[in-house]
């Protein structure tokens, strides 16, 4: 029997070697709902017992159950039906059956409404564990986001309409937020008031009294079939920026109409939609106006560790195929992995995977450590002065660096499944590129992870501000300032050292204004992202001496892109901005 968890070493160390029992406690109000709730774990022993418990019954499910199917699924797709309705290929439905059977379908929901109550980062492991087994799953297994962004803003009518057959896996959602012509820009959706044209973006409008109805089209929708549709609209049509959004739930119904499903390079097995809402009655969600800046943005932490996942996912199974290859593929007398080219391959493509694991899981810890210190805020009759404050410093200080790792997870974890996935191609050769092997088609999945839930263009945008700050470089300060053993210290010597370049370097772009700190915001962010991995690594090498080894060659690798980022960053060129037609050359013209 196959199973996903219990063989992948990886997962198996960062779950023994991170602070899980803090989780449990945050989680759990210091055990408390163990007299509510006789499912509850009394202490931190039992909470995270039950933690691996549950990742061992998914790893098998994911080996045994869904990775046989994955290659029917992204044979056969989706199949949109001529009244609108879709139908899921046979393996995906018998995983969500399975999944929901073993009730792994609220993760992260309170008891209250049926969930499991887990830390964000034991479904972050999920993700991973599904996602290796079929990277199209992920993207209905892991909309559990959904689900958490009604608990979390819904009125309690709504909660208890809706979340308990969620976690039950009755039903499945969808965030509806991109538009024909609002795609990464979610401040342009529109409105154009109550018009009939079934070609108008998503508008909302109200009766006389007060029902509120949505109409017109939104399109790339994950699971836009789904049975709970999250939906982002216009309430406010004299306010054209994000203040003017509001966000609506909508219940599958025959107000909703799958007009298309999308034909994509890669996973094929979710179905992304174009809608249309035909005056589809909505409920409020929450306040007017705070659908983007609070609600959506809120998710937006969870969504990009879920993609992050996602690659981490697809980029372990596009390793195992070529370690495996490499290792029984023989050529000259000798296997292919003996040849020092391959070797590099595959331990360039094993670190690679590695850091973007220790990056999510550890961006995924910070998120529940920020909830879990505001949870205690709003809801722990905390009145000790002193532990009100602690609580607020947390919950700032974490949100700060949440900010800078969850994007940074992202973009690190999603690029890392392509170059993991195009390198197991080039072990595999002309066999990596025929379908007899699963390689081509976890690099045709791969590229979506790039894209979606923010480009990687976004991901830097977003993370640059941070490193720019000198929050990045806190965050390695305070993960390095600590005791360490003799043989690690000079790898701290290290990442200390790139700590004064990357200051050099952000001395730079600042003196050069907003518009060169664009150009080289990628540059910037790779430095941060390595001397972050960094960090985490030697943390993790205190523990282990093949994790020592990984940090090793991790710094020894990077060090030298470093210096060389840092150099460009500071050498004042703006050829690319400043001789764009020169260097790009003109658009070209058909004759």
């Amino acid at each position: 029997m196959a199973n996903f968890y219990t063989d992948n070493e990886d997962i198996q160390f960062l779950f023994g070697h991170m602070d899980l029992p803090r989780l449990a406690a945050i989680l759990e109000d210091d055990f408390a709902y163990a007299r509510q709730f006789d499912f509850a774990p009394a202490d931190a022993v039992d909470a995270v017992d039950n933690y691996r418990r549950i990742l061992t019954v998914l790893g098998e499910l994911a080996g045994d159950v869904i990775a046989p199917t994955a290659e029917e699924t992204d044979q056969l797709g989706n199949t949109l039906n001529p009244d609108g309705s879709v139908s899921r290929p046979p393996g995906i439905q018998l995983a969500l059956k399975r999944l929901s059977q073993a009730d792994l379908m609220g993760f992260t929901l309170p008891y209250r409404f049926g969930g499991l109550n887990f830390p964000n980062v034991v479904y972050t492991m999920s993700n991973d564990i599904i996602s290796r087994a079929d990277a199209s799953l992920m993207n209905l297994y892991g909309l559990q986001g959904i689900a958490e962004t009604i608990n979390a803003f819904a009125d309690e009518t709504i909660k208890q309409q809706y979340l308990p057959r969620m976690a039950s896996g009755e039903l499945t959602g969808a965030m509806v937020l991109t538009e024909p012509d609002a795609g990464s820009d979610l401040q342009s959706v529109k409105t154009s008031g109550h018009d009939s044209s079934a070609e108008k973006p998503a508008t909302v409008w109200q009766d006389g009294e007060g029902n509120w109805f949505v109409r017109g089209v939104k399109r790339f929708i994950t699971n836009g079939c789904g049975d709970v549709l999250l939906v982002l609209a216009r309430s406010e049509p004299e306010i054209t920026d994000g203040r003017g959004l509001s966000l609506f739930l909508v219940e599958r119904g025959p107000w909703v109409k799958v007009r298309r499903l999308e034909n994509k390079l890669g996973i094929h097995g979710s179905p992304t939609c174009e809608l249309f809402f035909n005056d589809a009655p909505a409920k409020l969600i929450g306040e007017r106006q705070r659908g983007l800046i609070t609600y959506v943005m809120s998710l937006m932490n969870g969504a990009r560790i879920g993609i992050a996942a996602q690659g981490l996912g697809i980029g372990e199974a596009a390793y195992r195929v070529a370690r495996g290859y490499a290792h029984s593929r023989k050529q000259f007398d000798t296997a292919i992995e003996n040849f020092p080219a391959v070797r590099e391959l595959l331990v360039d493509m094993s670190t690679d995977l590695q850091a973007a694991r220790a990056l999510t899981y550890h961006a995924a810890f910070c998120v529940d450590l920020e909830y879990g210190a505001l949870r205690k805020l709003e809801f722990g009759n905390v009145t000790d002065a002193e532990k009100v404050k602690a609580l607020r410093g947390d919950s700032r200080k974490y949100g700060r660096y949440n900010k800078l790792l969850t994007p940074m997870a992202k973009y690190y974890a999603s690029e890392m499944s392509m170059r993991v996935s195009n390198s197991a191609m080039a072990v595999l050769g002309g066999s990596g590129y025929m379908k007899d092997y699963p390689v081509e088609r976890h690099l045709r999945d791969s590229r979506i992870t790039t894209i979606y839930e923010g480009t990687s263009q976004l991901q830097i945008v977003a993370a640059v501000a941070g490193v720019a700050s000198g929050t990045g470089q806190t965050l390695v300060e305070e993960l390095i300032t600590r005791p360490w053993p003799e043989d690690i210290a000079p790898l701290i010597e290290q990442i200390r050292s790139g700590l004064s370049l990357l200051e050099k370097a952000v001395a730079a772009v600042k003196a050069q204004g907003t518009a060169y700190r664009n150009l080289y915001a990628r540059k910037l962010v790779d430095i941060g992202v390595v001397l972050v991995i960094a960090a985490i690594f030697c943390d993790h090498a205190t523990a282990s001496d093949r994790k020592k080894a990984v940090a090793r060659r991790w710094l020894a690798d990077k060090m030298p892109e470093i210096r060389k980022n840092v150099e460009q960053i500071t050498s004042g060129d703006l050829s690319v901005v400043e001789q764009f037609e020169a260097l790009a050359g003109p658009v070209p013209v058909a004759e």
